[in-house]
């Protein structure tokens, strides 16, 4: 089963680098703004199925192997064999999937080129070489792929070579994702070109350093993580619902959890990478960040809060489905209600539009286009305060559930050097940081912001905040050091709770009343207080716990039914969250191919409406999921005739000398 595989994944590989190379050649000649349709269908709405079932899978192929080296290092450092399994089954589940994304590809490249001659003959005039590059970096991570996979047993007394193989795989992966990012970004903030004539008098480097090319990297490698491990934690729970087996149910009950771990980690940071993204959009283009928050796809931002907050109330709900398998986790139960209220009332305010879709009658009832009091709920500084408390909340989550079968905490005196270490090293970088911007906001001249002198009092208020933080993650730190580690944990959580949702969160309003740019640097401040809350208490609780008396081992495989369909429902919901991501990434250039430097004069150049986005994304789902399990029904014949294989080894007698 597997050379066909590696052949087909070779041939679209080559596939993919001739299209590139012939196609960029004779189109570098002829750079007419034709359109042609794909068998009679619209060609946007055919490129579009098949780029978004590519891009399913190929942040499905480049997650996986971030989460197989990083358990594997944690199987060697731990010296517990488990994640070695652990790790192989998921760069097992990569031999079918890679090569759907490889023939993905191929097809997205044949239909680009065919479909747009005028848009690539445009972007090979730009992005030539890195086409080129980019081919390179395929077949390395192809060869670095089966190396990876098929050197597993050989090489288990080398662990150090055959990690060091699972780094380069990553590092392949990661820049092949840099290089399509940068074309996609193009598309949106082009850099390099002659406002005259329109024409790219740039360097290759300028047009890929463009203004989103860094945070659409960042965000969508945080999101191939969640995803990939969402997508694990499916391949766990269809194994678990199908096994009778006491151990196999607990080796994937576990696996999910580990996938499902990993996943959520990298969903707290995401907000933080989207905010990112969506204030360079702002920076580079007040029209597309208006459309985007306020335009045409206001609408759809609210479907993706609702996307975004569904997966945290699901991710804490699995959490506390799981605490059923630990010993003692019973007395943390009381928390959950609390818990989720907060979660609930925050998913409210976050899905709240500015603009309520009302009749002509309702307005007149109502007084208004606006809702006297739900109308703030609309705004960025309750969209920013509220999805900070769910992020905080679901943290708490994580540390409810580590502490469950854990009767006390070991003193933090009697942890050892290296645990003070960490902990004052980790916790003073964090301090300096919340200090140099609390600072700098204290000092910062309001005209960098177009302001006039007289606003900098403005600035006042979230620099001593920062400060505050800064303090208090001394405090926490020196409570913990005096053996008072959980009392000082509660005081960072409640003052960053204060200071981020009620205090900065409400000020938020009184920004954006009275100066309205600096709503940006606000929101900059309440994410690095969040972020210093949960890395700091991060670390406390890893020492404070460390070696610590348990109540009972955890009942692995003893999970409901229930919390295997949440897993499986987690990764249909990332998809549907991802293809709302992208169709507002995409849709923002409205009738630009490229923003404000070639335009889409097609009969297709218009925005589609979230029906139509919803029946395509809806699609591409049901395509998407059907593949993944054509992926995993294939791997699984792979590992039984592995397995047959090595039971027939074991079985037939020994030839003579």
């Amino acid at each position: 089963m597997t050379m066909p595989l590696r052949a087909s994944t070779l041939m679209t590989g080559a596939a993919i680098g001739l299209a590139v190379v012939a196609a960029g050649q004779a189109l570098g000649a002829e750079p007419e703004a034709t359109y042609r349709t794909f068998f009679g269908f619209d060609p946007r709405t055919s490129v579009w199925i098949v780029a978004e079932l590519h891009l399913l899978f190929a942040a499905f192929v480049l997650g996986v192997p971030m989460f197989a080296v990083i358990t594997e290092i944690i199987g060697v450092a731990t010296g517990d064999a488990r994640y070695d399994r652990l790790a192989r089954d998921f760069t097992r589940l990569l031999s079918a999937a890679f090569a759907t994304t490889a023939a993905l590809g191929g097809l997205l490249a044949f239909m680009l080129f065919s479909l747009y001659p005028g848009l690539m003959s445009f972007l090979v005039g730009v992005f030539q070489l890195s086409f080129y590059i980019y081919a390179l970096l395929f077949f390395a991570e192809t060869f670095t792929l089966y190396f990876y996979y098929y050197s597993w047993d050989r090489l288990q007394h080398r662990k150090s070579l055959h990690i060091a193989a699972g780094v380069l795989l990553n590092v392949a992966g990661i820049a092949i994702l840099g290089i399509s990012n940068s074309w996609a970004t193009y598309m949106m903030s082009p850099s390099g070109i002659d406002p005259r004539t329109g024409a790219f008098v740039g360097t290759l480097w300028e047009a890929i350093n463009n203004p989103l090319w860094n945070p659409l990297n960042v965000h969508r490698l945080l999101g191939n993580l969640v995803f990939g491990g969402l997508v694990a934690g499916t391949y766990a729970a269809v194994r678990f619902l199908a096994s009778d087996d006491p151990a196999e149910r607990a080796h994937y009950d576990w696996m999910g959890y580990v996938g499902n771990f990993i996943a959520m980690s990298a969903l707290i940071l995401l907000p933080f990478a989207g905010y990112w993204l969506g204030r360079e959009v702002y920076s580079f283009s007040p029209v597309m960040g208006n459309n985007m928050m306020g335009g045409a796809f206001s609408w759809t931002f609210i479907i993706q809060a609702i996307g975004i907050g569904g997966l945290l109330i699901l991710g804490n709900f699995y959490l506390w489905l799981g605490m059923d398998r630990i010993p003692g986790a019973e007395r943390y139960q009381p928390f959950v209600k609390f818990i989720l209220s907060i979660l609930v009332v925050s998913f409210a305010i976050w899905l709240t539009p500015h603009n309520l879709p009302l009749s002509s009658e309702e307005q007149v009832r109502m007084g208004g286009q606006y809702h006297p009091t739900l109308k703030y709920f609309g705004l960025m500084p309750a969209k920013n305060a509220v999805i900070n408390f769910m992020i905080l909340s679901t943290f708490f989550s994580f540390l409810l559930y580590r502490r469950g079968n854990v009767s006390r905490a070991v003193p933090f005196s009697r942890q050892g050097r290296w645990a003070k270490g960490i902990t004052l090293g980790v916790s003073a970088l964090v301090a300096a940081y919340l200090l140099y911007y609390g600072l700098w906001l204290i000092n910062a001249d309001p005209r960098m912001l177009d302001l006039g002198p007289e606003k900098q009092r403005y600035f006042l208020l979230p620099g001593y905040a920062l400060l505050g933080q800064a303090a208090f993650v001394g405090v926490a730190v020196l409570l913990t050091f005096v053996d008072r580690g959980k009392p000082g944990q509660v005081l960072l959580f409640a003052y960053t709770a204060l200071n981020t949702v009620f205090v900065l969160g409400i000020y938020g309003f009184v920004v954006m009343a009275e100066a309205s740019p600096l709503l940006r640097n606000l929101a900059v401040a309440q994410w690095i207080s969040l972020l210093s809350c949960i890395i700091v208490n991060a670390t406390i609780d890893v020492f404070l716990f460390r070696r610590a008396e348990h109540l009972g081992a955890l009942r692995w495989g003893r999970m409901p039914a229930l919390s295997q369909y949440v897993l499986i429902l987690l990764s249909m919901w990332a998809v549907l969250t991802m293809g709302i991501m992208g169709f507002i990434r995409s849709g923002l250039r409205e009738n630009w191919h490229v923003f404000g430097v070639l335009q889409d004069t097609s009969a297709w150049a218009f925005t589609p409406t979230n029906a139509y986005a919803a029946r395509v994304i809806g699609l591409c789902a049901l395509i998407f999921f059907a593949l993944v399990f054509v992926a995993f029904w294939l791997s699984e014949l792979g590992e039984k005739h592995r397995q047959t294989a090595a039971a027939a080894g074991e079985a037939s007698p020994a030839r003579p000398a």
